[in-house]
């Protein structure tokens, strides 16, 4: 989710909306990409043209144990699970053409798996693309089942999919373990079944029914089981709401509970626009205000770690138009993730909020309000060109750092924005911080690498590197280098 600089880059080169701007370097590519992408069709960008971006950058980077802690890094302290499935096929095919095949590809394989179907996924791309998966994807997948036991082996069988998990132990024949060696007996022999889970519940209570009134009352008795034992995932949980509202009324404070439980926030690497989808969901539902307000403080309680900066800090939002753009078949918008962050961020220490597009203008925010209201007012309708100038042409007075949220696709004047930058910190006689927050992952800038902390991304483990930045230039970098692979 956030990306830094490794070392003075200043290339000019064109962006996709046609205006000025810096390459980044190989390594800041990379992770950009790592941190923002769910493969999906973008505004400027298709999938497909992102795989072989990524690609591109694979072949470029010598230090592949690098790209491969970025993998771990993105899957497990973020939760971007596409992207990473991709980098651990694309090494292991790499790695099977370097003699001797290097000994931490297994380790890695294994490292990156999170879940039963990463395996799945990770198969079904490499043998989709390649073929017969190499003996180090195979060693490294088999040790990734010791991860699991019978409950998560037989919730994420994947009997779908083309490649089912019975398919994986086939081929990669993991050695049982206490913890899953009658669930993998059972597995191959077809007679693993999901009874615990709340998606098996609510199918059993559907099957044995024998009325519209009984199965309205089992999935209702099934939904309360499932909130009142905590059996339902975080995620799972914010996806359903709905179906809790309509079906188990009394289910609600126990869904409250667990909306607002710090600690299933934190574990859950639920990205935090997910509960804007979900407020969505809900907010045309009557009564459900008890909801909503559950889920505004569980965005609070999710972005809590936003740093108290010392001094002054501007926020500059970007509410051009390709910010209402949304990623592939999702419903949230490249602006309401800018504005979540945005609404965090103002609400800690001396923070003005400036919105821009083809000029730009302050914000007034009340710091008291909730994030989400603050988000709220602050997404609107985008449109308009991209105009990074008028940050600073109608910036009044010094800041201590300046926080720029946005696609970085800036085309007005077609130059980037250096020299009025230059020119306003002579004017206020002043030389803040720049956190320039790259939200799609395009690989260009409007500031060269040296000049700016360059950041990516969804998640709000981004303000936790932002607390380091201001100390260590290189935090990002060094933060996916102390994975141990």
């Amino acid at each position: 989710m956030a990306r830094f600089n490794t070392q003075a880059v200043g290339t000019k080169t064109v962006n996709y909306a046609g205006g000025e701007a810096y390459s980044e370097s190989p390594k800041l590519d990379l992770v950009s990409i790592m941190l923002t992408s769910f493969v999906q069709d973008q505004f400027y960008r298709s999938g497909d043209d992102t795989l072989a971006k990524l690609n591109t950058l694979i072949d470029a980077i010598p230090e592949n144990t690098f790209i491969a802690k970025a993998a771990i890094y993105a899957r497990t302290k973020f939760g971007m699970r596409s992207i990473s499935h991709v980098v651990a096929a694309e090494l292991a095919h790499r790695n099977r053409y370097v003699s001797p095949v290097p000994k931490w590809t297994k380790r890695f394989i294994a490292s990156v798996v999170h879940r039963p179907d990463d395996i799945t996924e990770i198969l079904s791309y490499y043998m989709g693309k390649y073929g017969k998966p190499t003996k180090q994807l195979k060693l490294g997948l088999a040790a990734a089942f010791g991860k699991f036991d019978e409950y998560q082996i037989a919730k994420y069988r994947s009997e779908n999919k083309e490649v089912k998990l019975v398919d994986a132990v086939n081929l990669c024949h993991p050695k049982p373990t206490e913890k899953n060696a009658e669930a993998l007996k059972k597995l191959v022999a077809g007679t693993l079944r999901s009874t615990d889970t709340w998606e098996s519940q609510l199918t059993t209570a559907g099957q044995r029914a024998e009325s519209e009134e009984e199965k309205e009352q089992f999935k209702k008795d099934a939904w309360l089981s499932l909130l009142r034992d905590k059996k339902i995932g975080y995620f799972a949980l914010l996806r359903n709401l709905r179906n809790i509202m309509e079906q188990a009324t009394e289910g609600i404070p126990d869904a409250v509970s667990m909306l607002t439980d710090r600690n299933l926030i934190k574990k859950s690497l639920v990205l935090p626009f997910r509960f804007l989808v979900a407020m969505r969901e809900i907010a045309q539902l009557p009564r459900s205000q008890v909801l909503l307000s559950a889920l505004s403080q569980a965005v609070d309680i999710s972005c809590d770690n936003v740093p108290e900066f010392a001094g002054t800090t501007l926020v500059a939002l970007d509410v051009s138009g390709s910010m209402s753009s949304t990623m592939g078949r999702a419903s949230y918008r490249y602006i309401d993730i800018a504005a979540l962050f945005a609404a965090a961020l103002a609400k800690r220490g001396r923070t003005d909020v400036m919105q821009f597009e083809g000029d730009a203008a302050y914000v007034g925010v009340n710091p008291v309000d909730s994030v989400l209201t603050i988000a709220a007012h602050l997404s609107g309708t985008p449109g308009g060109s991209t105009n990074f100038h008028s940050i600073f042409d109608r910036a009044k007075g010094p800041y201590d750092r300046i926080i720029i949220l946005s696609d970085m696709q800036g085309w007005v004047g077609h130059s980037s924005p250096v020299r009025t930058f230059a020119q306003w910190k002579q004017q206020y006689k002043c030389s803040p911080h720049v956190y320039s927050v790259d939200l799609a992952g395009y690989g260009t800038l409007q500031f060269p690498e040296r000049n700016v902390y360059c950041l990516a991304g969804f998640s709000e483990k981004m303000f936790d590197i932002m607390k380091l930045l201001e100390q260590d230039r290189n935090a990002l970098i060094n933060e996916i280098e102390k994975v141990e692979i």
